[in-house]
């Protein structure tokens, strides 16, 4: 079984090393004799980043690149890397010529058309890190959270032609605790999906895997913006700690403070009584007013609903910090009130 293997993130590294480990060793999850090839990794171009305009690769790039020099190690064939702006006629008889029978992706981020998807007999399967038919669509991870869900989960279907409606080939649950970020979630789901597939790829060469279509109401996710990040105190406090969540590593939570703004990593949902010592109470129940500080759980600020904590934020063009040395700096905060 020859593979063609298309991602771009972080996200999707652990299962690309998966696939070349499966090939290395000759053998699936349960040490049955495996025959498969990883022939190729399609990957997004390189992005131009920074005041100097360097181009960057995907991590997935990266990852192909390191692991071509450990294949040579280990005499195995290399692996050619494809990156296109369109995926044409042009890169589709490219494709063709490695021969490839099954396409595996996750998060490459571009739409595949019949005519691409034509070229591999045994079709193409998607990893989506969500329990399908909810949250199709490119920002799952994120909507988890944000729904304040006691789960989520990995699916991997086969590719059809409307998003994320394809059957389901494999599927497992994670269940949430209600402080998972998008970064941390997004680790646990790079491990599991890896896992998962490598079970998956020996039940189709086997011939073992049986697909069942998705069942139940479909629910959509949209791609997030950076002009998300910006938070409004009115909501409450439990919403605001969703987003925070949500938002970390991209686009991150920020408020405006005087004329800058202030990048929100981490808080939590403040429980306790607040006693404003300063100011009567009809400016204690402002929206964006910051009421003092918790040695526990950091700087108290005031929402629509209850009051939340910040623990870890970043001025622009500052480093990461934690709450006591931000105010180290910034003496006048407490008492402002946040737009």
């Amino acid at each position: 079984m020859r593979i063609l293997f298309a991602g771009s993130p972080a996200i999707a590294v652990p299962s690309l090393m998966a696939l070349s480990q499966m090939e290395s060793s000759g053998r699936g999850p349960s040490s049955s004799p495996l025959d498969i090839r990883l022939a190729g990794v399609l990957t997004n171009p390189d992005s131009v980043q920074g005041r100097k305009g360097a181009l960057i690769p995907t991590e997935v790039s990266v990852a192909a690149n390191a692991l071509s020099t450990e294949r040579a190690g280990k005499g195995l064939p290399l692996v050619a890397q494809l990156k296109y702006d369109k995926l044409g006629s042009s890169a589709r008889e490219e494709i063709a010529s490695l021969n490839c029978d099954l396409l595996v992706c996750f998060a490459y981020g571009r739409i595949f058309g019949p005519k691409f998807l034509s070229l591999f007999p045994m079709g193409g399967i998607n990893i989506h890190p969500s329990l399908l038919p909810l949250f199709r669509g490119p920002s799952p991870i994120a909507a988890a959270i944000l729904s304040g869900d006691l789960e989520t989960g990995i699916s991997i279907q086969t590719i059809a032609a409307e998003m994320d409606a394809g059957d389901i080939l494999a599927q497992e649950k994670i269940p949430l605790n209600g402080r998972e970020t998008s970064a941390s979630l997004n680790e646990i789901v790079a491990v599991k999906s890896a896992e998962m597939l490598k079970s998956l790829i020996s039940g189709l060469a086997q011939g073992s895997v049986q697909p069942r279509p998705q069942t139940g109401e479909a629910v959509y996710c949209t791609a997030i913006t950076k002009e998300q990040g910006r938070l409004d105190w009115n909501l409450g406090a439990r919403i605001i700690d969703s987003k925070v969540r949500a938002y970390n590593p991209w686009p991150l939570c920020h408020t405006r403070w005087k004329d800058e703004d202030i990048y929100i990593y981490e808080g939590s949902i403040f429980d306790k009584i607040v006693l404003q010592e300063t100011g009567s109470n009809k400016k204690q129940n402002v929206p964006g007013l910051v009421l003092g500080i918790d040695r526990d759980n950091g700087i108290l600020i005031q929402t629509g609903d209850g009051v939340y904590a910040v623990s870890r934020v970043q001025r622009q063009a500052k480093k990461v910090m934690d709450w006591k040395a931000f105010l180290n700096g910034a003496r006048d905060f407490i008492g402002s009130i946040l737009e």
